[in-house]
């Protein structure tokens, strides 16, 4: 056994309950199964920021003879070996407060929903409608209809010791 295998032997046992948690979280049918577009999701909640051609790449790897959706026993393996590699790895913090910064032109310390949407569906790899409807659900302050950025950044930025 390489050294290498054994000092992440102790590790994937966390790892795994980590992947596990994340995915049945989306798992509504308590079937072990999860919709395809519920994917990207779960990565990011992991820690993990593919681009869009990595995640293609991903799912193409795991998803169940084109049936739209992922089986545990495909996403856990696979998704282990991409975290235990770092092969998705987090944008920097500040890089992150950077580019909002740049998008708040007035320095409110926030963006509108819409501005985030607009952003987001146009501009570099683009975000789907859908995909902004259930990330904006998570990430507007709803009495304010505000999404408050520098709380959004410590949610996208992962502690790498976790």
């Amino acid at each position: 056994m390489a050294e290498d295998e054994q000092s992440s032997e102790g590790v994937v046992p966390d790892v795994h309950k980590k992947i596990k948690a994340a995915f049945e979280a989306f798992d509504y049918e308590f079937n072990n199964t999860v919709d395809v577009r519920e994917i990207s999701t779960i990565i990011y909640s992991l820690g993990c920021f593919p681009t869009q051609n990595d995640l293609h790449d991903f799912l193409a790897e795991v998803e169940e003879d084109h049936t739209r959706y992922i089986h545990l026993n495909r996403f856990l393996p696979a998704m282990t070996k991409v975290l235990l590699e770092n092969r998705f790895p987090p944008i920097p913090e500040d890089h992150l407060l950077q580019a909002f910064e740049v998008l708040d032109k007035d320095k409110k310390g926030y963006l509108e929903p819409e501005e985030l949407t607009k952003y987001m569906t146009k501009e570099g790899e683009p975000f789907t409608q859908e995909e902004m409807d259930e990330m904006l659900t998570a990430l507007v302050d709803h009495e304010k209809n505000r999404v408050y950025y520098k709380d959004l950044i410590n949610q996208l930025t992962v502690d790498p010791d976790m």
